[in-house]
Parts: C-alpha cells; structure tokens; sequence
C-alpha cells in the first residue's frame, strides 16, 4: 500500500514504526512512503497515486469519498507554536489590508479565514507565498507560516527585532481557534481511498506506530534537533504538549464544528466525516 505522508516533525511520533527497527522492515513489506507537502497528500489519494494519505481535515469536505481512519491525529487542544499568524504590531486584525499564506496547508488557511470573519476581516485577501517571514512582510501586512517555519520563527523572534527594530504580533492560530470556539484545532487525519481494501491491520499498523512513537519521544528529540536548529526542549515540548495525537472524541468534535462552521459561511462544501468501522 502507497502512503502519502509528511517530512515535518509534527507527524514525526505517528512514522516511528514506519522509520525504525524492530518493525520498519515488517512494514516495509506492507508499505510504501512517499514524502511530501501537506497540500499533496489529499491529492495522491484523489489521483489514486495513494492508498493512505495524512490528509489535512479540510481536503476531506473535497474529496467525500476518503474515509478516515481511527486513532491517529495531528491535533492541538491549546497551543500548537507551528501554526502562526504574525502581524505588525501597529496593524490591527481588523485592519490588515492583505496576508501572505503559507502554500503547504489548506487547511490552516481554512482556519484562519474561519478566525478572520469572526475577527471582523473577512474578505481580507490571501496572497499565497513560500514560507519566508521577511519576505511575506515586505509584500503583506501580516503573514501566516506553518509547520518548521513557523517554529523556527518563534526560535528567532528576538533576533529579528534585534535585526529591523519591528514590533510583530504572533498569533498562534490554534490557541486564537480555541479562545473562539471552544474547539481543539485537528490539523490532519490518516485518510484512506474509498474501495481500497483494507483491514482492521492496517489500522493497528498505524495506531501502535504512533504509540510506539510516544514512547520514544526522548529518541525523537535527539534525531529531530539534529536536524533543525532548535532547542531540545522545544521540541520535546512540542511533541508532548503541543501536538495531540489521539482522535478522540474532542477531537472528532472539534472536526465537526470546523466543517460546519466552513460551510455556514461558504468555505467548504457541507460534510460529516466518516470514520471507518476499525476497533479503536
């Protein structure tokens, strides 16, 4: 089976299994990984170039027929650190004339178009753009970056107001969804194609990566801070209490007052997420 999954560190718990011995080469034999942008996932599943996608939430309302499966998700029930919206200071949320967006997540756009109509600004456009925080401030009034970048960008916060002397607001978006909305921000679940064959296995397979994933969060942090330029402690932090990864009934919740809230106002097209019929 063909799976779509993402090179962040967020989903780095739920590939332990996947990445490392002693089960790595059993599902190797199950299994193929292909790597890639968030915003890919959803279509390599539609295309049919996928089996298993970490689809974000918001692709689901496109594409009904991809079924959800149980246990997994990429998830924050307070605040998340990668997921930002940076302003300047001197510009309120109200007033922001244009917004620089980070292309890898849909969903996270999805959201804070959701969090700019209840901000009084929604018809603020989004000018889509790599993610470099200088660059989408010298085109923006305010900028939303994700995943590594984002936490890279809270890492050198001081340093850039050392640098240019600008006074910048950082929302964190999940934190901002759960002051609104009383909701956790579900960022991704794993996605499956409609008709694929698949077996109560193959849930399994993923849910006791993730498990196993938890287990080794002091392994995690070491191969992870080898590889970005971040504190130790910010990334542990960040696998255990910014990021939930279990699809709780929170979590399926907050997945539904998303939806419906994207469709009351035109964002997404009405949908209930459908769960499949695994044991959790």
């Amino acid at each position: 089976m063909r799976i779509a999954a993402i090179r962040f560190l967020n989903p780095a718990p739920l590939m332990w299994d996947f990445e490392h011995p002693p089960l790595n080469e059993l599902l190797a034999g199950r299994y193929r990984l292909d790597w890639m942008l968030p915003s890919e996932c959803a279509d390599r599943l539609t295309a049919g170039y996928a089996d298993i996608g970490l689809v974000p939430i918001a692709a689901l309302a496109t594409n009904p027929d991809l079924l959800i499966l149980p246990g997994c998700t990429i998830a924050s029930k307070e605040r998340v650190r990668s997921l930002l919206l940076v302003r300047r200071a001197c510009q309120p949320l109200d007033k922001l004339r244009s917004v620089a967006a980070d292309t890898a997540s849909r969903t996270t756009i999805t959201y804070a178009r959701l969090l700019f109509h209840k901000w009084g600004n929604p018809q603020v456009p989004f000018i889509p753009m790599a993610a470099d925080l200088d660059a989408m401030l010298a085109h923006a009034d305010a900028a939303i970056i994700i995943g590594d970048p984002a936490l890279l960008a809270l890492e050198e916060r001081a340093n850039r107001f050392e640098r240019t002397g600008e006074e910048l607001v950082y929302h964190d978006l999940a934190a901002e969804w759960r002051s609104l909305t009383g909701l956790p921000f579900v960022s991704a679940v794993w996605g499956a194609a409609c008709g694929q064959p698949l077996a109560e296995l193959v849930a399994e397979d993923f849910i006791h990566s993730r498990d196993h994933g938890l287990a080794h969060i002091d392994a995690l942090v070491s191969e992870w801070s080898a590889r970005l330029p971040l504190p130790e402690e910010t990334i542990r932090a960040y696998l255990t209490t910014n990021i939930h990864y279990v699809l709780d009934d929170e979590c399926i919740e907050g997945m539904r007052g998303f939806f419906r809230m994207a469709a009351t106002i035109g964002l997404l097209p009405a949908y209930d997420p459908e769960i499949a019929a695994f044991a959790l």
